[in-house]
C-alpha cells in the first residue's frame, strides 16, 4: 500500500462521493480510527506519536473501540488527551465493563437472550471521561459509525447525544446489547465499516492518518479448524471494505497507515484471538505502537518532530 513518492502514502486515480450524499467540507487532516476490541490500545500509542509530532486533526472518524479513542482526542486534541486515554484504558480492564463470573454472564444471557454484558458500566465510564454531552460540542468535528438493524445499513452520528452515539458504535454483537437511539437500534460499526477511510475522504480530508489495531498487517491463510472458518470469513469482510476504499482514493489524497508494532509472530487464527478481555497487555500495546509510529513519522518526515 506504499506510494513510491512517500513512505506509507497510498494514492489512486478514482474520486468517489460520500456514503450518504454528504457535501464535502474542509477537514484537511483526518484521523481515522478502526475497530478491534482490546487491541485498540495500539491506537493510543499512535495518537501519542501523532500529537507529539505536532499533527493535530481537523476531523476525527471512528468505529467501535476507535470511536472511544477518537472521541477523547476530538474533545481535546492535545497530548493531555493521551493521558486521559491511558487512564480510561486502565479502567476498561477494572471498571467492570467486561467483568463478571461465568455464572453472572450466563445470568445476563438468560435475562436478555442476546448478550453477555450490560452496557451500563461502559456508559458510566464514558460519562466520567467526556466533558460535553453532544457530538457537535466537541473541539474537533467527530463522527462515528454504527450498524442500523432496521435498515441493515451504516449510520453516521455527526450530532446528537455523544455517549449514546459511541455506545452504539461499540455494541459488539453477543457481548453488548443493541443501543436504541431515536426509533432505531444499532450494533457495532465494525460490521459495516471497520476502518472508515472513505468517510474521511467524503468529508473533504486530503491528509489521512489511519490508526488500526494490527490485523491488516497480518496475511490471511485458509482455515484449517472449525472456529477459523468464521474468523477468516469476518476478516475478509472487514478488510475488503478498507482495501476498496484505499483503491478508490482520489489522486489528491494521501493516506498514512500507521504501524501497530505488534510482533509478526503473534498467533493468528487460534482460540486466543477470540478473547476480548486481554486488557493486561494494554501498556505493552501502547508502547509498541508509539515506538513504531514515531519511527514511521520520523522516516516519512511528517509533522514537527519531538
Amino acid at each position: 500500500m506504499n506510494d513510491s513518492r512517500e513512505p506509507g502514502a497510498q494514492q489512486a486515480d478514482a474520486a468517489r462521493s460520500g456514503p450518504s450524499g454528504d457535501q464535502p467540507s474542509t477537514h484537511a487532516r483526518a484521523f481515522v480510527l478502526g475497530g478491534g476490541g482490546a487491541l485498540g490500545a495500539h491506537e493510543v500509542g499512535m495518537l501519542k506519536a501523532l500529537l507529539e509530532f505536532g499533527l493535530r486533526p481537523d476531523l476525527v472518524v471512528g468505529t467501535s473501540v476507535g470511536a472511544i479513542n477518537g472521541v477523547v482526542v476530538a474533545a481535546d486534541p492535545t497530548c493531555a488527551a493521551v493521558d486521559r486515554l491511558a487512564e480510561l484504558w486502565s479502567e476498561l480492564g477494572h471498571a467492570g465493563v467486561f467483568s463478571g463470573s461465568l455464572l453472572e454472564r450466563i445470568g445476563t444471557v438468560v435475562r436478555s437472550g442476546t448478550h453477555l454484558h450490560s452496557a451500563e458500566p461502559l456508559r458510566e465510564l464514558l460519562k466520567a471521561h467526556l466533558a460535553v454531552d453532544r457530538v457537535e460540542d466537541l473541539a474537533v468535528p467527530f463522527q462515528c459509525v454504527a450498524s442500523s438493524i432496521e435498515r441493515a445499513a451504516e449510520h453516521w452520528f455527526a450530532e446528537g447525544p455523544l455517549v449514546e452515539a459511541v455506545l452504539a458504535s461499540c455494541a459488539v454483537p453477543g457481548l453488548l446489547p443493541p443501543v436504541r437511539v431515536g426509533d432505531e437500534h444499532y450494533l457495532d460499526g465494525g460490521l459495516v465499516n471497520s476502518i472508515p477511510v472513505g468517510r474521511a475522504v467524503a468529508l473533504g480530508a486530503r491528509e489521512i492518518y489511519v490508526l488500526q489495531v494490527g490485523r491488516v498487517e497480518s496475511p490471511l491463510s485458509p482455515p484449517r479448524l472449525p472456529w477459523q472458518v468464521a474468523m477468516v470469513s469476518f476478516e475478509i469482510a472487514r478488510r475488503h471494505r478498507f482495501a476498496r476504499d484505499m483503491a478508490d482514493l482520489p489522486p489528491d489524497v494521501t493516506v498514512h497507515v500507521l504501524p501497530s508494532g505488534a510482533p509478526t509472530a503473534e498467533p493468528r487464527g487460534t482460540l486466543r484471538q477470540l478473547r476480548y478481555k486481554t486488557f493486561n497487555q494494554t501498556a505493552e500495546r501502547i508502547e509498541r505502537a508509539y515506538s513504531a509510529s514515531c519511527r514511521y513519522l520520523s522516516e516519512a518526515r511528517l509533522g514537527e518532530g519531538r
